[in-house]
């Protein structure tokens, strides 16, 4: 069945939202069109407002309305700690778990030549300006734990050592809860080479 123009027009811009295929965003669109109208309007207002209004922090980039954001400004922060991430999100789940105290740095992706994505897509000249200040003692590199994300965090790594800033990686392993017998064998394997001492 086709639709007025509008609300095909409607449909495939709600495409473009992550996991939204033509099915789910043809039910969002009649269910807003049906029902919730004003919703629809407010989401509109919202929607043009963020995407006019908010930028990046200059200091980590993380989405801020402000030049520098409230992380990067906060004294309570350990301003000679940096936790670099690939995207806004990880720092939501970072400040989550309420045991991080220092700053960050979000590269906003990882590095992919085959996808045309260097070093300069991803901020590093804008992070080795932070190695250059000398305030810097140690990185935190929290980049996902795939092929790109570690030869990203091996790069990063490679590029603090000359300013004499300890890299140190996140460590990978055993999910809470979990069953050996369940677990793949490279997570295990990170497991094993990552362990703690429990006592003495």
């Amino acid at each position: 069945m086709r639709f007025s123009p509008l609300l095909e027009q409607l449909i495939e811009s709600l495409r473009c939202l992550p996991g939204v295929g033509p099915k789910t965003a043809e039910r969002m669109a009649l269910h807003l069109l049906t029902r919730r109208r004003d919703n629809g309007k407010r989401l509109a207002e919202h929607l043009l407002e963020a995407m006019e209004n908010i930028q990046h922090c200059q200091q980590c980039r993380i989405f801020s309305e402000v030049p520098i954001c409230e992380i990067c400004l906060s004294p309570h922060r350990d301003a000679s700690l940096l936790c670099i991430v690939e995207n806004p999100i990880d720092v939501s789940a970072i400040e989550r778990t309420s045991r991080y105290r220092g700053r960050y740095f979000v590269l906003m992706g990882h590095l992919s030549p085959l996808d045309g994505i260097g070093p300069q897509e991803i901020g590093l000249g804008q992070l080795k300006v932070l190695f250059e200040t000398g305030e810097l003692r140690e990185l935190i590199l929290a980049t996902n734990p795939t092929v790109e994300g570690e030869a990203t965090a091996h790069y990063i790594a490679e590029l603090a050592k000359p300013y004499q800033i300890k890299s140190s990686r996140i460590a990978r392993g055993v999910a809470i809860g979990s069953e050996l017998e369940y677990i793949d064998p490279n997570t295990l394997a990170h497991a094993i080479t990552g362990r703690e001492t429990i006592l003495g």
